[in-house]
Formats: C-alpha cells, sequence, structure tokens
C-alpha cells in the first residue's frame, strides 16, 4: 500500500474556487461583463511583480546555461503548453537564434495545439520519452509550466529534468503545489479564482504568458540581442530584414541609407558586424572577433569608439 501522501484535491486549488465577484456574470450586461473582466485583468500585474526576484533568478540561470551551449525547453500541457509553444516559436523571428535553442512541448504532440488530447496530461512516462526525443541534458534548462502545480506530465518532465542534470523551473499560479517538490526553482504567481470557475486561460493563462516573455526578452538582452531597446541581432536574409537592418545601421552609425546597404552587404548581412566595423573601422573578421571578444555584446564592442556625452 502506497504511504506516499496525498496530493490537493483539485476543488482545494485557489485557481479553482469561486471567485465572488463573478456569480452573477450572467446576469450582467455585455458591457458590464467586459468591465469585470478588464477589472479582474488588473490584478494580474501584481501577481507576476510579486515574483521578480524567482523571475530575475531564473533569467540568470538561462542565460548562463545558454551562453554555455545549452537550450532552453518549455513543457506544459493544454494552454500552459500552447504558451510555451508559443514564446519559443517567437524566439527565432524576434531575436534571431536557432530554432533549436528554445524549445517548446506540449502534452499529445503538435495537434494538441489545436484540439485537446485526452488524458495527454495524465501520462508523466509520456513526458520522458519526449524529453529523450530531444536528447534532454545537463547542459539544458526545462521550464515545467502548470497552472495547477499538480500535472503529471509536467511533473514528470522536472523529475527527469533533475536526473538528467538539467536545471527545473517550475511555473504554477498556486502556492505550496507538489511541483514545488521537484522543481529547483519556482514561479508562482498567485492570480487567485478566475471569473468563470477553472477557466485557467484566463488571468492564470494571461500571468503566465507575461513571465514567459519576462523569461525570454530578459534572457536574450543579457545575451546581447539587443541594443538598447533595438533589436540588433540580425541577418538580413529577406526584404523585411534588409530593410530593417539597412535603417538600424545607418541609425547606429550615422551613414546614409546607400552606404549602409554598401557596409552591410560586405559583412554578409549580419547587423552587429557591421556596426562594429563601420565604427571601430575594422574589417568584418576583426569585427566578429571584437563581438566574440565581448561575448556578442554590440555596446561594449563599440564602446572605445563613443564619445563621452554618448550613452
Amino acid at each position: 500500500m502506497s504511504h506516499q501522501p496525498a496530493e490537493p484535491e483539485i476543488d482545494q486549488l485557489t485557481t479553482e474556487a469561486s471567485n465572488p465577484r463573478s456569480r452573477q456574470i450572467d446576469t450582467l450586461s455585455t458591457l458590464e461583463i467586459v468591465r469585470l473582466i478588464n477589472a479582474d485583468d488588473a490584478l494580474i500585474a501584481a501577481a507576476v511583480e510579486a515574483e521578480s526576484d524567482a523571475i530575475a533568478a531564473a533569467i540568470d540561470v538561462i542565460t548562463d546555461r545558454l551562453r554555455q551551449g545549452g537550450r532552453l525547453v518549455y513543457i506544459g500541457a493544454g494552454t500552459s503548453g500552447r504558451l510555451g509553444v508559443l514564446d519559443a516559436s517567437e524566439c527565432p523571428p524576434t531575436f534571431s537564434t536557432p530554432p533549436e535553442m528554445v524549445v517548446g512541448l506540449i502534452a499529445g504532440g503538435d495537434s494538441a495545439l489545436r484540439q485537446a488530447i485526452e488524458g495527454a496530461e495524465d501520462d508523466p512516462q509520456q513526458a520522458v520519452t519526449d524529453l529523450a526525443a530531444i536528447e534532454l541534458c545537463d547542459q539544458d534548462v526545462l521550464v515545467g509550466i502548470a497552472t495547477s502545480g499538480r500535472t503529471p506530465y509536467v511533473i514528470g518532465a522536472l523529475r527527469h529534468a533533475a536526473d538528467v542534470g538539467a536545471y527545473p523551473i517550475g511555473l504554477a499560479c498556486n502556492a505550496d503545489s507538489p511541483m514545488a517538490d521537484v522543481a529547483r526553482l519556482m514561479i508562482t504567481p498567485i492570480v487567485g479564482p478566475e471569473l468563470i470557475s477553472g477557466s485557467t486561460r484566463m488571468k492564470a493563462g494571461t500571468a503566465t504568458k507575461l513571465v514567459l516573455n519576462m523569461l525570454t526578452t530578459g534572457t536574450m538582452v543579457r545575451l546581447g540581442k539587443t541594443y538598447g531597446n533595438l533589436m540588433v541581432d540580425l541577418r538580413a536574409s529577406n526584404s523585411k530584414l534588409l530593410a530593417r537592418s539597412i535603417r538600424l545601421v545607418s541609425q547606429l552609425t550615422g551613414l546614409d541609407r546607400a552606404q549602409a546597404a554598401e557596409a552591410l552587404d560586405q559583412c554578409s548581412g549580419e547587423l552587429k558586424t557591421t556596426v562594429v566595423a563601420v565604427l571601430r573601422d575594422v574589417s568584418p573578421d576583426s569585427a566578429r572577433a571584437l563581438l566574440k571578444q565581448f561575448g556578442g555584446q554590440l555596446r561594449p564592442a563599440i564602446a572605445s569608439h563613443l564619445p563621452r556625452n554618448q550613452p
């Protein structure tokens, strides 16, 4: 007979509780419903802010692992899994990352992105199989996403991550969840009961998206993918990116558009290389070496050129 402590019943979870503000929601006018949802959503930012220290710690871990050649892997079921896949899929076009750097997995596979796969979230062994398929290793970070904090698929994933030496991070919207027993670091924005009881695609889903935005954006900034608030880790691989790259080279170097286009062409379309080559008056290869010396960070690579009064 098993003597393991029982997991909390689902009806004991904060995210499953009845929200007193919406008990008469079906009697409200359309405008009243909109205002009620908006007022409830206004609580989300504070819940995420309360987890700032944990989110910052996670960003530092992820940045360190990615610098050493590791990956960030999101895994979840249902809404949580879809949000992880979404955030992962947006990194390559936003930050020019290779597709394998940030990976999103969802219980039930890609077909679960469009329709629910019954029972997929209840199989912890399938998570092990899915992670083995991408060869999760000790260089990687795994972020397990589960609003309830008790999804077997996600807990199985976090346990496997710990077993192989990957860094397991949990993201949940309920305190003191079973996930906390297997994650090395927990991020737990407590958003409270949903207006529609248990519909965690609402506040919990929004809080999850906000946290994931912070994790990848913060990491990419730390990795040197931006200069100020400009996306500078670009390779001009299509007409839209070429136009953006020319504009940014011109903005950052003072060259006119024609000169910027020529300099970019000489640097194989690499924006950061072009900026360093122009501002430091060096060859493309020397510019690449400078960027490598400064860990891909554009600001220190051009710092000795900048006038003292330029930020």
